[in-house]
Formats: C-alpha cells, structure tokens, sequence
C-alpha cells in the first residue's frame, strides 16, 4: 500500500527544529499542526545527526501516523551535514524522503519567507542569513566558543563577566549581582559549577531574561543590551552587503528569537537599521523554525535558499 493512501491522501510532514535550549518535533497534515513534542537541546559538542534521528524515532512512536517526510533544521549543524546519514536511521520509522538545514535557513524562511533580505536569528545562540537574488551569505553563527555576538549566551556571559567585576572591585555595582546570587550564593565559585555542567551553554544562556528585565533600570544591564544590539545589527548590515541587497531603500530585515524580547536590545537594533535606511520593512517575526522547516519542504527548485538545504530520499 502506498504512503498517500495509508494517509488519506493527506501532506504528512514532521518538523523537527532543533535548538542549544530545547527541540521542537511537530507533525503537520497538509499544513496544519496535529501534534507536538518538546525534547533537550541538541549538544553541539557531539555528532548532531544521530541526536535528531533519535527525536524523529521518538515523535513518530508518539505520534503514531504513518509520516513520508521529515523537515529538520538544527543549530550548529554543519555545512555539509549528509541528509543520507539521517535517512538511513529513521527510515526504519517509515521516512522516505529527509530536508536537512542549519537553522538560519528555517528561521529565515519563518521570518521573511522566500524572498531576497536578512533575518537575524538570536535565541541561545545567533546567526544571521542574507539572500540575495541568487546568492545566501552567512554572518556569524559560530558558536559560543569564537562567535556568537549578541546572542543569549554572548548576553548571558557579559551579566557573569559584570557581576564578577563588581565583586572583584573592577567594575560598577550592578542589580544583576542579587539575582545571580540567588543561584550562587557563593561566586567565587560560579566558575567551577558551569564549567561542570553539559549545558552550560544553555544555562548561561538562560540569564539574558534577567538582563531583559533589568535594562531599563539597571544602567549595567541596558549598556550590554546595547552592546548586543549593535552586534546584531553589525551582522545583519553585513550580510545585506555581501549579496547587494544594500542597494535597496527598502531591505527586509527579519528579527527572530528571544534576544529581541528584550525592548532595549530590539528598539536599538531597530534604531541603528533605519540609520542605514529609513525605508527597512523591519519584520518582528512571529511564530518559530517549526514553521521554517514546513517551509524548507515546499522550496521551489529556483529559489537561492536551496543552496543550503540537503535533500536525500529512497
């Protein structure tokens, strides 16, 4: 019996978006979610496929519908990740045909769509992509050990780095201190404890919420919001020059993620893009990669953003 008619006939596609603080899995019939299961997040410092495979296996046990395609964008995934590989261990799960991408490109499609502009993507980590009529550059997106700037885990660490100046003497008193303290009472043993912990990148992460709620009060919390938006605004310039769009009045500039929930951070990011054009559509997206990675699966053939999918089918 064939897979369309085991579904009525029906689009069946699951979504996976796979992020450093959480992975979504969603399955969706002719564009409709039906189903939805959280997992961790994918832990960059080990191979990525065999992670998303096991959350795909999982969603479809759980889900229990038959599922021909699977759409996966993952952050940190390389380049040249092989969708071959990720095929080969959900087939078994009934999978036939497999999209794979780095994030930038679901979040990009999430945000702008199929059309030329720039979409920054900053939750944990951060990554922007620009497309072009025919070419897609990437700024940034390199992980928190050498990139990263602007990102959750870039806000995150500037809070530490501020609170541990101010206790060494090095640097001005700062409201961040007391709730920093509240999960470690003892700071000169902060260091020890993250560097312990597997999701530390996660974890870190975690404190660009108190830096968001604090920027308007606290004069240390608004100077690393904007610091983090001039980072992010840096990126998305640049990657509007590197594929022409910076010829355009009007250029689309997508925001994605939790970085802009900040109101400091994304009212100066917004500043410094309409310094350079006052004409920018500036796109506060709405929605998540989920609906990126349904996106991916319907790419026309002539769009520049296939370049960066990996496609592998039985």
């Amino acid at each position: 019996m064939s897979n369309d008619a085991l579904t009525g006939g029906n689009e069946v596609v699951l979504c996976v978006d796979g992020g450093q603080t959480g992975t979504r899995a969603q399955l969706r019939c002719d564009g409709v979610p039906v189903a939805e299961k959280s997992y961790p997040g994918v832990v960059n410092d080990r191979p990525q496929i065999p992670q998303l495979a096991e959350y795909v296996n999982d969603a479809l046990r759980t889900f229990n519908r038959p599922c021909p395609t699977a759409s996966v964008g993952s952050s940190g995934l390389a380049d040249d990740a092989d969708p071959a590989e990720l095929l080969s261990l959900v087939r078994s799960a009934g999978v036939k045909h497999v999209f794979l991408a780095h994030d930038s490109t679901t979040g990009y499609l999430c945000a702008v769509g199929d059309e030329p502009g720039v979409v920054v993507a900053a939750g944990t980590g951060v990554v922007t992509l620009a497309v072009g009529t025919g070419d897609v550059a990437r700024v940034d997106g390199w992980g928190y050990l050498i990139g990263d700037a602007g990102s959750g885990y870039w806000i995150g660490r500037a809070a530490f780095d501020r609170v541990m100046r101010a206790h060494d003497g090095r640097g001005r008193a700062t409201a961040l201190t007391g709730f920093i303290e509240q999960d470690f009472p003892d700071l000169e043993k902060a260091y020890l404890e993250l560097q312990a912990d597997e999701h530390k990148v996660s974890r870190i992460a975690s404190y660009a919420r108190t830096v968001a709620g604090l920027a308007t009060t606290d004069p240390v919390a608004r100077a690393i919001s904007t610091e983090a938006a001039d980072e992010l605004a840096v990126a998305a310039l640049a990657g509007l020059h590197r594929v022409g769009q910076d010829e355009r009045p009007d250029p689309a500039v997508g925001m994605l993620g939790q970085a802009f929930r900040n109101t400091v951070l994304r009212e100066r990011f917004e500043e410094l893009i309409r310094g350079q054009f006052t004409a920018a559509r500036i796109i506060d997206a709405s929605g998540n990669g989920l609906g990126g990675c349904f996106a991916m699966a319907r790419l026309s053939t002539d769009s520049a953003l296939r370049q960066r999918v990996h496609e592998a089918h039985t």
